[in-house]
């Protein structure tokens, strides 16, 4: 026989319950007005947990690694502690901090968040400590810009044609460098092309990044592969014209990238999650694209990744994407379906919660990443539960604002 929950312990572990968790609703909820009755069976996918190793997520719904330009040196501030910490608060199950650079010169601009120093380890474990408190995942992603890099912040890009940064800024053009001496355009500075052994040099750097995300408390790293920096300047014909073992052919190009996620999966626990973003298409003919993307998905998969985060484009100043909704979905999804045993993220244009659901109850892709619709709506995952009529856990502190049925807020 089903054990019965009494009215006073469905309050209680309602109130113990992690914020963003699905939670059915007392009967003092459904008199006051806060839910109109018990939530659908089964719940939406985005509102279901995920584990993935030894990792349990309380929901799908993902903050994306977004560029915020507000370090000195590639430390942390205050203001990083504010930004991560809103989305922990209001029910994301995994945020992502920025692209952080595991060197000084693999940072996108002087203003970017790093980790090739021990000293930055305080100031990232507090945020994650935060995080945590609110019973969501931390991750970060660990990016090196290559030959985009010693850039401007994007905001600076509005006012100034050229998107150097100059050396009284805190840029590095003498160090800028790729796999070959090939600019993205006219406006960022001409790279070197790398030697050997600055190729070992920043694999090995990738892995002390690593260990020191571990000794933060970070529970998943993600490799950036994607938008043009270093590791996917390798993958593509249009940026790789080396003519040794890390260039030409498919597998030379994919070389640096594959190398560096076994490095990287050697040193970081074997229970924390490992994932890669990747640009599944240039949008360019002649450049990398979604076969190429499956081909090396099918190869990421048994150096033990676990997801895909499925974006495109950002490699060439000759791109034509067609901006729309959901326009990356049909990359994760396609990954999803030819790479059994590799989970995909889906992101793009997602700004409502609907939305993000049918992606996944259609099998598109496990989890959904959101980026600027959170920077619009922080409180995202909680209206897209309201938009979808699931009763869902808010802060404690916040419960008097929490939405009822029949109000429409956002």
């Amino acid at each position: 026989m089903p054990t019965t929950v009494s009215e006073q312990e469905r309050r209680y572990e309602n109130y113990r319950a992690a914020v963003g968790t699905a939670i059915e609703p007392s009967e003092q909820d459904i008199q006051q007005g806060f839910a109109s009755g018990k939530n659908p069976d089964p719940l939406p996918k985005i509102f279901q947990p995920l584990k993935i190793r030894n990792h349990d997520f309380k929901n799908r719904i993902w903050v994306s690694p977004m560029c915020m330009y507000s370090s000195e040196d590639g430390f942390a501030a205050d203001f990083h502690l504010a930004h991560y910490s809103q989305f922990a608060m209001r029910g994301a199950g995994l945020v992502f901090t920025e692209a952080t650079g595991v060197l000084p010169e693999a940072r996108i601009s002087p203003n970017c968040l790093g980790i090739w120093k021990d000293e930055h380890i305080a100031g990232l474990s507090r945020i994650v400590k935060n995080i945590h408190q609110y019973g969501a995942k931390a991750g970060i992603q660990l990016s090196h810009s290559g030959r985009k890099g010693s850039s401007i912040p994007l905001s600076l890009s509005k006012i100034r044609d050229s998107q150097r940064a100059t050396v009284e800024e805190g840029a590095w053009p003498d160090h800028v460098y790729g796999p070959s001496a090939v600019p993205f355009d006219n406006s960022h500075y001409k790279p070197s092309e790398m030697t050997l052994e600055q190729i070992e040099s920043v694999q090995e750097a990738f892995v002390d990044a690593a260990v020191r995300a571990d000794k933060a408390g970070f529970d998943v790293v993600e490799l950036h592969g994607a938008h043009g920096y270093l590791l996917y300047q390798f993958l593509s014909p249009l940026s790789n014209r080396r003519t040794d073992n890390y260039g030409g052919s498919f597998e030379n190009r994919t070389r640096m990238l594959i190398e560096t996620v076994r490095r990287v999966r050697a040193v970081w626990p074997a229970e924390k999650p490992l994932f890669v973003r990747i640009s599944s298409t240039e949008w360019v003919e002649g450049g990398w694209d979604i076969e190429d993307t499956v081909l090396l998905a099918k190869i990421l998969v048994n150096e033990g990744v676990d997801l895909l985060d499925c974006s495109s484009g950002g490699n060439s100043s000759l791109q034509k994407i067609p901006v729309g909704p959901g326009y990356q979905i049909p990359f994760a999804a396609r990954v999803r379906k030819d790479v059994p045993g590799l989970l995909t993220g889906a992101i793009g244009l997602i700004t409502k919660g609907e939305q993000a659901n049918e992606i996944l109850e259609t099998g598109q892709a496990d989890v959904v990443f959101i980026a600027r619709e959170f920077l619009r709506n922080p409180s995202f995952v909680l209206s897209s539960a309201h938009e979808m009529g699931v009763n869902i856990k808010w802060l404690n502190q916040y419960e008097r604002g929490q939405l009822k049925p029949k109000y429409k807020f956002f």
